[in-house]
Parts: C-alpha cells; sequence; structure tokens
C-alpha cells in the first residue's frame, strides 16, 4: 500500500506502545514549532500479533484487511489525542501495509523529519519494531529522531552534536543550530579524537589550552565558522574529547535534551565506520537522539 503524503512533513511511527507515545509527544511539538504537517503512520505486516496468535499459527490467519483496518484505528486513536492538544496543527493519519522499516523509509524520501520510538510492542505487536530505530537511523532520506527513555530529574544542558571537521558535516551542525535556535537552547559541539591516552583512560573531555591540541582546536573553530553568525541566539560551546566518536557523544548522554549526530554515504570504509557511529549512538544514548544524513562529497 502505498501513501501519498505531502513533501515537507514530519512523520512519526505509531503503534500503540509507550515508546511511540513519546516519538509522538515530541513529533507534535517539533511540527507545531516548524509549521509543518504531522503525519502519523502505523505499519501492518503479517509478522504482527493479533490478541488471539500468530496469523498462520493453528490454522488461524488473519487477513491483510483485518489488519489494515487494526493499524488506521491505532492511527486514528493517536491523531484524535494530538488534535485535542494542538488545535492548530495539521494532523493525517495513516496505515500502510507491509515491514515497519520497509514502509517508513520508502515515505523517507520526501519527508522533513522522521521521529521514531526506540523500542515499540505497543497494540501493534511485532518482532520487527524493536529495530525499526535502527534500520530507519541507517537507512532513511532525511534526518531521523529517535526518542529514547530519559532520566527523569536530570537537569539537562540543551543540544550535543559531533563535528568531524568535513565540509559535508556541516549539514549537521546546521540541524543542530537550527534546532537549539528553536527551542532555545544552548548548543555544544563536540569534536573528539582517538589516541594512545583515549586508549588507556576511555573516552574524556579534554583541556584544549592546557594542551598541544592546535589542530583540534583549528579544526573545530573552521567547522564553526559562520554559524554564530548566522545564529546569534544560541550560545555555543565548542568542547574537545578523547575518545571513539560514539563513546563521547553518548556518555553522560542523559544531561542533554538532543544529542545530535552526523551519518554518512556507506560507500567507503571510512563512511561505513560513521554510519556506524550513529548507530552505536542511537542503541547507547540515554536521551533523544538525532541521525542527519550527510551528502556524499564532491
Amino acid at each position: 500500500m502505498s501513501l501519498a503524503l505531502e513533501p515537507g512533513t514530519i512523520i512519526v511511527g505509531v503503534d500503540g506502545s509507550a515508546d511511540a507515545d513519546r516519538a509522538l509527544r515530541w513529533a507534535a511539538v517539533q511540527a507545531s514549532l516548524e509549521r509543518r504537517p504531522l503525519a502519523l503512520v502505523a505499519s501492518a505486516s503479517l509478522d504482527q500479533l493479533g490478541d488471539v496468535a500468530w496469523a498462520g499459527v493453528g490454522g488461524y490467519v488473519v487477513p491483510a484487511t483485518d489488519l489494515v483496518e487494526r493499524a488506521q484505528g491505532v492511527a486514528e486513536k493517536a491523531a484524535a489525542a494530538v488534535r485535542r492538544l494542538r488545535t492548530g496543527l495539521a494532523v493525517t493519519a495513516h496505515a500502510a501495509q507491509g515491514d515497519p522499516r520497509v514502509v517508513l523509509v520508502g515515505l523517507s524520501r520526501n519527508a522533513h523529519l522522521l521521529v521514531v520510538g526506540s523500542r515499540g510492542r505497543g497494540v501493534l505487536r511485532s518482532r520487527l519494531l524493536g529495530s525499526v530505530s535502527t534500520a530507519v537511523s541507517r537507512h532513511a532520506h532525511c534526518p531521523v529522531v529517535v526518542c529514547r527513555p530519559e532520566s527523569p530529574g536530570k537537569v539537562r544542558r540543551g543540544v550535543l552534536v559531533g563535528a568531524d571537521g568535513t565540509a559535508e558535516g556541516q549539514a549537521v551542525l546546521e540541524f543542530a543550530f537550527q534546532h537549539a535556535s528553536m527551542h532555545r537552547l544552548p548548543l555544544t559541539v563536540l569534536h573528539s579524537f582517538s589516541d594512545v591516552v583515549a586508549a588507556l583512560h576511555g573516552a574524556h573531555v579534554v583541556n584544549a589550552l592546557q594542551e598541544d591540541l592546535e589542530e583540534e582546536r583549528l579544526l573545530l573553530a573552521e567547522a564553526l565558522a559562520g554559524f554564530s553568525e548566522k545564529y546569534p541566539e544560541v550560545h555555543v560551546e565548542g568542547l574537545l574529547a578523547r575518545g571513539l566518536a560514539y563513546e563521547c557523544l553518548a556518555a553522560d548522554s542523559e544531561r542533554w535534551h538532543l544529542v545530535v549526530v552526523g551519518r554518512h554515504p556507506t560507500e567507503s570504509l571510512g563512511r561505513m565506520v560513521s554510519a556506524t557511529v550513529a548507530t552505536a549512538v542511537v542503541e547507547r544514548a540515554h536521551t533523544t537522539v538525532a541521525v542527519v544524513p550527510v551528502p556524499a562529497p564532491h
């Protein structure tokens, strides 16, 4: 089943779970701030479990139409809740037949943003839903926000973004600056590097002024060039850290409102490593993570 969604829509995957509800709340706030339409999508596949039994087990077969109708009901119920809270927001509910990973990645081609929970397994229970966040964050064509469970009672410090110093990585910084500006949050830009000290002592932030790290300081300064002028309202702090990128970004992640990481194309070994970094951050972080696809180098 193909869905015709308005280009530039914010899409959120729903399945009736607490994790999906968390993603729905985040997406509704974002759509309101950006004044974009919000599309709720529930996927129906034969892998899903009904209230009685697995499809095909014990001679019981769930008709595809029943699965789609059930998915549509889940999406409509969630949409009604959003409309009650945000009366001016354009909200639509959709059901699609197929693997939710395939459905959402396909829809991401024309989407502005894709938002998912981290686990799933709600009313539309499925063995696939637990892997949706990993799959879409690795393959989606637009930025993906994965709303992971957060630690209650923690004082959070705004947005954290990783800077790799590449020209293509400017798209990641742009996303982070835009989000910090829109939500009136401070922004911390972190550049990490690995050396013998990191291997011995683990990931940690370093005092750039007390160590001979001129090359790393220059790389960070060049990455940030122009952004402060474009976003003067955003308070920015630059940090250097020793350690693997995913360790540095995921460490103490419960202290951040949002962690932003880039995902490069995987046409080379180095780019494959970058994609793995994004996946590792999504799987380890204790806060919401945004994965921004980075264009291929010219």
